[in-house]
């Protein structure tokens, strides 16, 4: 495999493009949102903030972090349209710039999968787990093996390409997961699972910190 651009570069660069094709939330973050409440909800790895408003219905206090600014940009524009009260930092899923213990909610949807090693995966949940609320619950989400896309039944690297208009493309780089090493490498964390599953080729997980 080629080495891709760090993936801030990528998504600095196509984050504009990128945007516009990420108009609606997730069904199955949504249907997570449904029955949840809180004062300070979390969105890592916000991209265009798409979840972040959705999130801004549970909670009284939506933030979204994300490491590309051209993404946190769009996401800006994006609220200001709509008139969603929300806040985006810029900011490593690794090293949260969130303080500890203060998220009743988060998010952290098809973001991990960008991470380059298990190291850094797994510490990115760790801070997921750091900044939650005792009682906070969480969904996490990657691309799995699963999905339609892939033959493929264990966990592998890869690169995706993305295609601006001009017709330049931008590999990104993902670890794929399989569902069984997605579930280790939540065990390893300082997450508890309350439950996992597999929807439209994403692995997800509802979790809470390890307290």
């Amino acid at each position: 495999m080629t080495d891709p651009p760090p993936i801030r570069q990528v998504y600095d660069r196509i984050g504009e493009h990128f945007s516009k094709t990420r108009e609606y939330p997730w069904t199955d973050v949504t249907d997570f949102l449904d029955d949840q409440s809180g004062a300070v909800g979390l969105d890592v790895g916000c991209g265009n903030g798409r979840h972040t408003e959705a999130l801004a219905e549970a909670v009284d206090r939506p933030v979204g972090v994300d490491l590309s600014r051209t993404l946190l940009e769009e996401a800006q524009r994006r609220a200001a349209d709509r008139a969603v009260a929300t806040t985006y930092l810029q900011g490593t899923a690794t090293a949260l710039p969130v303080a500890t213990g203060v998220a009743d909610l988060g998010l952290y949807v098809a973001a991990i999968h960008h991470l380059r090693s298990r190291t850094a995966r797994i510490q990115s949940l760790d801070e997921l787990a750091r900044v939650l609320a005792p009682g906070g619950t969480a969904l996490v989400s990657s691309w799995s093996t699963a999905h339609d896309t892939f033959d493929r039944e264990q966990a592998f690297e890869t690169t995706v390409d993305w295609t601006l208009p001009d017709g330049e493309t931008v590999p990104r780089y993902y670890y794929i997961y399989d569902p069984e090493t997605f579930a280790v490498d939540l065990a390893e964390s300082a997450l508890v699972v309350e439950s996992r599953w597999v929807s439209s080729g994403n692995n997800y997980a509802r979790v809470s910190p390890r307290r």
